[in-house]
């Protein structure tokens, strides 16, 4: 679906506010913390109304403002390395669902959430971008600035990872041969 072209500050921030879910999403991704998905989302908004300049006309907003939000939230891990003299510093709080869960396939949903946010930073977020927010293999390569290559082996690695313990074949095909993937391949 192609965006409407955003000229000027005040489209921004216009465009800005269709997206602040899906940014805090993609914050929650990276962070695996509400609070820090809340600062990387801000944070997003600041950046891109001082950088509106700096837009491409023609261009999709989502993909300029998840490729902020993912520059500052890199930013963030290399300080956090900095700071505490250490690598990487990995987040061991997951999300939390509120609620008892009623059906089985609410407990599928949650397996599979656990199962991504256990997966390694690239991989999941390789994940969410390409089958949550539905972005192509090349959107996805643009928004994290690597090759095309790597986003599709971060993907394959990612499926393969899903598929062990759920009861799936290591070619993302379940038993009723639906294989796991967004399209994009």
């Amino acid at each position: 679906m192609a965006e409407a072209v955003i000229a000027s500050e005040e489209d921004i921030r216009a465009g800005l506010s269709q997206h602040l879910t899906r940014l805090w999403r993609y914050g929650v991704v990276l962070s695996r913390q509400r609070d820090v998905a809340d600062d990387l989302v801000q944070a997003t908004c600041v950046r891109a109304l001082e950088r509106a300049a700096q837009f491409t006309s023609g261009t999709r907003l989502d993909r300029w403002l998840f490729a902020i939000l993912h520059s500052i939230w890199l930013n963030e891990v290399r300080s956090r390395r900095v700071r505490m003299g250490q690598g990487f510093v990995d987040a061991d709080e997951t999300l939390v669902f509120d609620g008892a869960r009623q059906t089985e396939t609410h407990i599928l949903a949650g397996q599979v959430l656990q199962r991504v946010q256990a997966l390694p930073e690239a991989q999941r977020t390789a994940v969410f971008l390409a089958y949550v927010e539905g972005l192509s293999y090349r959107e996805v390569a643009d928004v994290l600035d690597v090759p095309i290559g790597t986003v599709m082996s971060r993907l394959a690695a990612a499926r393969a990872k899903l598929a062990e313990g759920m009861g799936m074949a290591a070619d993302g095909k379940s038993s009723g041969g639906e294989r796991l993937g967004n399209g994009n391949e």
